[in-house]
């Protein structure tokens, strides 16, 4: 069961922007995408579906997801200039709409990055008002993760003991897990696990050398006033 929202989530975020759920939430999805990246992107294709396909301009949802992907939070002013800077910043975009029939929630991105180094991800999120968001899959997994925790996400080899050597290379650096959310698909296993304090780089290294994994990146709660990464 979802935690009711508090009288900050109903009041809002400080954001730039006209709404917490098509400008703030949007900013916040794009940011999740630009952190399970972990390069800086190059290309994006961002499909909006339903409410966010239909107000996107008037609410500045495209502005939005484009600074969270160029890693701006929802109160930083250079979101109103967004689409100029990921100019700049080399970044290509390609946004599609759906408002048609379909199983989305009616504030839902799927953002799919490409990044310098070569590499790519795909999530879909949603905006769920307040500024909260979820993102409900990433790599095609069924996932379910707020960002409000850190977070390290692996897709692995589906094998015993997988679970039990990661869990272990976080207790090395005397962190906690809180919670952890598994899916499977055909061999591979996605690991959503939050966490009590921030993550060293060292777990994450540490993860990353089992030849078995074949994923892993950390999500950092996003702090208002400031932004994770600087031009």
């Amino acid at each position: 069961m979802s935690e009711p929202p508090s009288i900050f989530d109903i009041l809002g975020p400080v954001m730039i922007g006209p709404s917490s759920s098509h400008t703030a939430g949007a900013s916040r999805i794009g940011y999740v995408a630009r952190q399970l990246l972990d390069d800086k992107p190059t290309r994006a294709i961002i499909t909006l579906y339903n409410s966010f396909a239909k107000t996107h301009k008037g609410h500045g949802t495209d502005k939005a997801i484009v600074g969270g992907i160029l890693g701006f939070g929802p109160d930083d002013i250079r979101i109103r200039n967004a689409l100029g800077l990921a100019k700049e910043e080399g970044l290509v975009w390609e946004f599609k709409f759906s408002s048609g029939l379909n199983r989305f929630h009616s504030n839902t991105a799927r953002i799919k990055l490409s990044g310098s180094r070569g590499g790519d991800v795909e999530i879909v999120g949603v905006s769920l008002g307040g500024g909260r968001i979820r993102i409900d899959e990433i790599e095609g997994f069924t996932v379910s993760l707020t960002g409000q925790s850190h977070t390290i996400v692996v897709i692995a080899e589906d094998i015993p003991g997988s679970i039990k050597n990661i869990s272990a290379a976080i207790a090395d650096t005397n962190n906690n897990i809180a919670n952890m959310y598994v899916s499977r698909s055909e061999q591979l296993a996605n690991m959503v696990i939050e966490v009590d304090h921030p993550v060293e780089t060292r777990t994450i290294n540490a993860i990353r050398t089992f030849p078995w994994v074949r994923f892993a990146r950390l999500i950092e709660p996003m702090v208002e006033g400031s932004s994770r990464y600087e031009k």
